[in-house]
C-alpha cells in the first residue's frame, strides 16, 4: 500500500471512530450494510457529525468562527482532494469517488449554519432546514449505494428524503425540551412551545407517517447490499416514533424519549430475520 491510500485508509477509520463514539444506532446499521459501503458511509457520516458538533456543542468559543473555517477547509478539501483534516480527507475521497452532488455539501452546510442562530421556523425555512440537515444526508448515502446507477438514484431519490425527513421531524419530538431550553429553537413552523399541546403533536405525527410511508417504498426497491441497514434505521425510528406517540404532550416536554440499547440488538435481530426471510 502505498503512503496517499494509506493516509485515506487511516483518516477513513477516523470517521469509523467517531461513528462508533458517537451513534450506537448509527454504527448498528452501518454494520448491516455490504461491508465494501462501510467505510464511505462511516467518512459521510464522520463529517456531518463534526459539523454538528461545532453548532451544537462548543458554546465557549466562537462557534460562528469555527463554523466558518470547517466549511472553508470542506470546500477547500473539495478542491485539492486532499486535505490533513483526516475527517474532511475521508469525506472528499468518498465525494469524488461516488460523485455525490455538491449541491448536497451546500444545503448541508447552509443548514447548519442556520443552527448558529437562535430563531423560530416559519414553513419555508424549516422545509430548508430539514432538506439540508437530513434529507441531503440520505441522499448521500444513496449515491453511495447506487454505485453510479443514475436510474436507480433517480427512482429513489424522493422515498430517500422523504425518510430523512421522517427521521429528523422524530429528532425534533424527542427533543423538543433540550432545543427549546439550551439552544432556544423551535423547529415547528408556527408551534410554541409553551403551547405544545396534544393537538399540536398529533398533527406533526401525522406528517412523520407519511414521510414513513413514502420512505419505506423506497427501501424495498433499495440494492440488496444496502437495504437491510436502511431498514434497520428506519425500524429504530419506528419504534422511537411509537413511544412518542403513546405519551401526552406534556411528557415530551418533560423527558427525552430513548430506545434503550438491548432494545436496538433485539430490533437488530428482527431486521436480520425478516432481511433472511426477504420480508423486505
Amino acid at each position: 500500500m502505498d503512503h496517499v491510500a494509506l493516509f485515506t485508509e487511516t483518516s477513513r477509520a477516523c470517521s469509523k471512530l467517531i461513528t462508533k463514539r458517537y451513534s450506537t444506532s448509527f454504527t448498528l446499521g452501518i454494520r448491516t450494510l455490504d461491508r465494501r459501503f462501510h467505510l464511505p458511509v462511516y467518512s459521510v457520516y464522520g463529517f456531518v457529525r463534526w459539523a454538528d458538533e461545532i453548532v451544537d456543542t462548543f458554546h465557549e468559543h466562537d462557534k460562528a468562527a469555527l463554523f466558518q473555517d470547517f466549511k472553508r477547509q470542506t470546500y477547500e478539501a473539495l478542491d485539492l482532494r486532499i486535505s490533513l483534516n483526516p475527517v474532511l480527507h475521508a469525506f472528499q475521497d468518498v465525494v469524488h469517488q461516488y460523485g455525490i452532488d455538491r449541491e448536497f455539501i451546500d444545503a448541508f452546510l447552509y443548514s447548519m449554519e442556520m443552527d448558529l442562530d437562535d430563531r423560530s421556523y416559519n414553513q419555508s425555512l424549516y422545509e430548508k432546514y430539514i432538506y439540508g440537515s437530513a434529507e441531503v444526508v440520505g441522499l448521500m448515502c444513496l449515491r453511495i449505494f447506487c454505485e453510479g446507477d443514475e436510474a436507480q438514484f433517480a427512482r429513489l431519490r424522493e422515498s430517500a428524503r422523504r425518510l430523512g425527513s421522517a427521521f429528523q421531524k422524530i429528532n425534533f419530538l424527542r427533543d423538543i425540551r433540550s432545543d427549546y431550553q439550551e439552544r432556544g429553537r423551535v423547529y415547528f413552523p408556527g408551534v410554541q412551545y409553551e403551547r405544545f399541546t396534544d393537538e399540536v403533536k398529533q398533527t406533526i405525527e401525522a406528517d412523520i407517517r407519511a414521510d414513513f410511508e413514502a420512505g419505506y417504498a423506497g427501501i424495498v426497491q433499495l440494492p440488496r447490499a444496502a437495504r437491510m441497514g436502511v431498514y434497520l434505521a428506519y425500524v429504530y425510528y419506528l419504534k422511537l416514533f411509537h413511544k412518542i406517540r403513546q405519551l401526552p404532550a406534556q411528557r415530551i416536554l418533560g423527558e427525552r424519549v430513548r430506545v434503550p440499547n438491548n432494545t436496538k440488538l433485539l430490533l437488530l435481530l428482527g431486521s436480520y430475520f425478516r432481511y433472511q426471510l426477504a420480508r423486505v
